[in-house]
């Protein structure tokens, strides 16, 4: 957890497999899919993917909980989006049924384990009681809806 800076970003489960993840659509994925979608489809599920640790560790990097929530958003929205990608990448025939099966299986994964990372965060509330904790975003014990202070009626 971000409360203990001796172990750091290394120990967070959600980012090393994201990472995993990451590196095998950049190393399998991005090769087979052909030259005419470098600038398209390459492109974009590179991004995607990268975008998927990117913003666990920005969030992990965060000292009030609300912020890291934030990111683990933005870490989930890119999941999604990469999702999106691969079976678009699937139903153009760039990519076999076992490939995108696995990486489905692991799209899965991913998903279940940064909900609960969410879960944990909004749980700890660390930061919460910090002076300029009001500032931030706040959670509402809505489901899953935040917004900025200033912009609440």
């Amino acid at each position: 957890m971000a409360e203990d800076n001796d172990k750091g970003l290394d120990t967070l489960k959600d980012w090393q497999r994201s990472m995993a993840f990451a590196k095998e659509i950049c190393q399998s994925v991005l090769p087979v899919l052909p030259f005419e979608e470098k600038w398209g489809l390459v492109h974009q599920l590179r991004r995607s993917a990268q975008s998927i640790p990117a913003n666990l560790a920005e969030g992990y990097g965060r000292y009030y909980y609300q912020d890291s929530v934030r990111f683990c958003y933005i870490a989930r929205g890119s999941l999604e989006e990469t999702y999106s990608h691969l079976t678009l990448a699937y139903e153009l025939g760039y990519l076999s049924q076992e490939e995108y099966s696995h990486l489905k299986d692991e799209i899965g994964e991913l998903r279940r384990m940064i909900n609960g990372y969410i879960v944990f965060l909004r749980k700890s509330k660390r930061g919460a009681a910090e002076p300029g904790a009001i500032h931030t975003i706040r959670d509402e014990d809505a489901d899953v809806d935040y917004y900025l202070d200033d912009q609440a009626s």
